[in-house]
């Protein structure tokens, strides 16, 4: 195992978990999880499982035009098999009812990851809202 790799390789998910939303290209941002991945911080209840979670976020997309998630500030702990991550996200989603207005959110994303056959996968994940703000461009 190289530590560096699996670095870059767990920051990577989170990449494409940024660009498979803002693409829509939904495969994509479904292969960042495993299939009982765990997630909370959306909706008032944890999801389960990958089905709920892709069910919500194609609900969630219909409200919205284009999407630009920017996640950075990635803190990550490795331990074998298993790591976490921290990351900040800045989220703008232009209100699709309302393409001159966007509502952007500030939160912090907390990760669980495990390495699997088709390499790191996240199990856990939490959204920690420090607030939104919605804008009007003229």
């Amino acid at each position: 195992m190289d530590p560096l790799a699996d670095r870059l390789a767990i920051q990577d998910v989170m990449n494409r978990y940024a660009t498979g939303v803002d693409t829509r290209d939904l495969d994509l941002y479904e292969s960042c999880f495993v299939e009982d991945v765990q997630v909370a911080g959306f909706t008032p209840e944890t999801m389960h499982g990958r089905v709920e979670l892709m069910t919500f976020v194609r609900k969630a997309l219909e409200r919205f035009g284009p999407t630009q998630h920017m996640i950075g500030n990635h803190v990550v702990a490795l331990d074998g098999d298993a790591a976490t991550m921290r990351s900040y996200v800045q989220a703008t989603h232009v209100i699709a009812a309302d393409p001159k207005k966007s509502l952007t959110l500030w939160a912090t994303y907390h990760d669980a990851l495990v390495r699997t056959p088709d390499g790191w996968r996240i199990r856990d994940h939490r959204l920690e809202s420090h607030g939104t703000r919605m804008f009007t461009s003229s």
